[in-house]
């Protein structure tokens, strides 16, 4: 079984020498939370898809509003499980227990770091360019498990490539997260080739080749379970369901919003879906005080919002309870579903009539498809050119690729000869792009617009 104070490790990635303070005013965990909010790839997400294309006339959820969310859900969900820790009379350190919501909320915050521009619809461009489009022949060039992470890209396992990553100039270890964050935060620890093989127990991947080191050492420090003799696949972090949830909480009942402020949902339609996540038996009370709260109120937007906070509230509650029902097979490391597909009854029937819905009206929206369809043409178009720069560098003398290579950030520019180091730097400078710089960048190297120096 997993023991707790090992889960709830302080000790800094990289910086493993260095003395714990506990008598700081800030912990090792909110530091961790403090570290990503300041940081450049945070404030990158105000200008990444979540859903609908950025900017409006309607201000939508971005990436973003949507990770500050995640975090407020994940900081609920972790102090929940933290009472209920104290409540069993765990053997835990009442410093690390008291820590349990920041640790939730931290890894909430960084979770969607490593997505590529343009939403979920990035990782396919990703994905596809390197299996459809790439004329470098790469599949003779690299290992089948490296051409893997660039065929099957993961924004997850860029997370904590993002996270965890020596980059050129940088400090060792990243960004030098405590030890259960970065746990907190490893959604699927198994390798691409693992994955591909069948020999992950989850439903994607979460490591690319280049943090397989990073996998086993965070591994060994949390005390998590091996399923291949501690090489490439791991039992979770019990906080990771939390983290999870979080999101999935955050993401169904949100974009059911923005596509009610949109007018692609009905208000009708929006109030009955949220509606009937509460059972009119067993949610009495809940029932009537949430019409008690909207009897006066007029403004349908405002219905919305206050229908969405006690919708999230209640999915908050379902979930630790689901949590706490394979509370012994989440740490024997023998629970492979989410939290949500664990919730019965009314709450699972009404999230699946959403789930349901936003395949329907939301992600197959015109606008949506539209973006994707944009995202599709900018990245592959600027991979092509800074890869095949990348590849051929000692080859091509030429003004153009010096020059090209000369747009990466001093960070991400190599100079190793490994071709799969090479080709992630390309990918690390694209993926971390903003919506809108991926858009100017593209139209820059392609000649359509450009700035005159006089």
């Amino acid at each position: 079984m997993l023991d707790w104070n090992k889960l709830l490790s302080p000790k800094r990635l990289g910086l493993e020498d260095e003395v714990v303070r506990t008598t700081d005013v800030r912990s090792q965990f909110q530091r961790d939370y403090d570290r990503i909010v300041f940081s450049s790839p945070f404030r990158r997400l105000q200008n990444k898809t979540q859903v609908f294309p950025l900017p409006g006339s309607i201000f939508v959820h971005n990436r973003l509003t949507h990770s500050l969310e995640v975090a407020s859900v994940g900081r609920s969900l972790g102090n929940m499980v933290a009472n209920g820790l104290a409540e069993r009379n765990e053997n835990i350190s009442p410093n690390l227990l008291d820590s349990i919501g920041t640790i939730v909320s931290s890894a909430c915050l960084a979770h969607d770091l490593g997505n590529p521009p343009f939403g979920h619809s990035g990782e396919k461009a990703i994905s596809r360019y390197f299996e459809e489009i790439d004329k470098n022949n790469l599949s003779a060039e690299l290992t089948k498990a490296q051409y893997l992470d660039l065929t099957n890209f993961e924004g997850n396992a860029n997370t904590l490539r993002l996270l965890t990553h020596h980059f050129t100039g940088r400090r060792k270890g990243g960004f030098a997260l405590t030890y259960a964050t970065i746990g907190t935060l490893l959604k699927y620890p198994c390798s691409s080739e693992d994955f591909a093989n069948g020999n992950c127990p989850y439903h994607k991947y979460g490591v690319f080749q280049s943090e397989i080191p990073v996998l086993q050492k965070v591994a060994e420090e949390l005390g998590l379970i091996s399923y291949n003799g501690g090489k490439t696949v791991f039992g979770r972090h019990p906080l990771v369901f939390l983290m999870e949830a979080a999101d999935d909480i955050s993401y169904q009942i949100v974009d059911l919003e923005d596509a009610h402020r949109l007018g692609i949902i009905s208000t009708a339609e929006a109030k009955k879906l949220m509606f009937d996540f509460f059972d009119p038996i067993n949610d009495q009370e809940a029932l009537q005080d949430l019409h008690e709260s909207l009897r006066d109120i007029t403004d349908e937007n405002e219905q919305i919002v206050i229908l969405r906070s006690r919708t999230i509230n209640k999915l908050i509650t379902d979930c630790v309870n689901v949590f706490w029902k394979h509370y012994d097979d989440i740490m024997n490391s023998q629970y492979f579903a989410s939290l949500t597909d664990g919730l019965e009854g009314t709450t699972k029937k009404a999230l699946e009539n959403l789930s349901t819905l936003a395949i329907e009206k939301i992600y197959n929206a015109r606008e949506v498809i539209e973006i994707q369809v944009a995202g599709h043409r900018i990245l592959s178009e600027l991979l092509q050119e800074f890869v095949t720069a990348s590849l051929q560098r000692q080859k091509d003398k030429s003004l153009y690729t010096s020059q090209l290579l000369r747009l990466l950030p001093s960070q991400l520019i190599v100079n190793n000869e490994d071709i799969y180091t090479r080709i992630f730097s390309v990918v690390d400078f694209i993926s971390g792009m903003t919506d809108v710089y991926s858009l100017e960048m593209y139209r820059k190297i392609k000649g359509i617009s450009f700035t005159v120096i006089r």
